[in-house]
């Protein structure tokens, strides 16, 4: 069992930037992914960016640039810097925790970006 806190979602003018950030625990395995999706308003669920254990970064293709996922100190966190943010991105913001048979999810923050 793994549970995912998240943090760090608001409202953000067009051209600002947030910091989400993920906390799992739990039952956390030594090497592993943990990673943001997004679902915009009326939209379906969508990959942001990955990080695995070791370093590995992955980024949806339209994101990469704007967006950095990171780990801290402590390995079972991660954030989300994002950057330049733009109306497109106003969604709500989840913590992935990819998991044999279903994933975990967090409960989700939102993001809204607006003048």
């Amino acid at each position: 069992q793994v549970r995912l806190v998240e943090s760090g979602g608001g409202l953000v003018q067009p051209g600002g930037s947030l910091r989400l950030s993920c906390t799992a625990s739990g039952s956390i395995p030594s090497v592993y992914y943990m990673g943001w999706y997004r679902q915009p308003p009326g939209n379906k669920r969508e990959f942001v960016a990955s990080i695995h254990s070791g370093g590995r970064t992955r980024y949806a293709d339209s994101l990469q640039g704007r967006f950095t996922i990171s780990r801290g100190n402590a390995k079972n966190t991660i954030y989300l810097q994002m950057n330049d943010l733009q109306s497109e991105d106003t969604a709500v913001y989840f913590c992935n925790f990819p998991w044999d048979p279903e994933p975990y999810w967090g409960q989700g923050t939102q993001v809204t970006v607006s003048s």
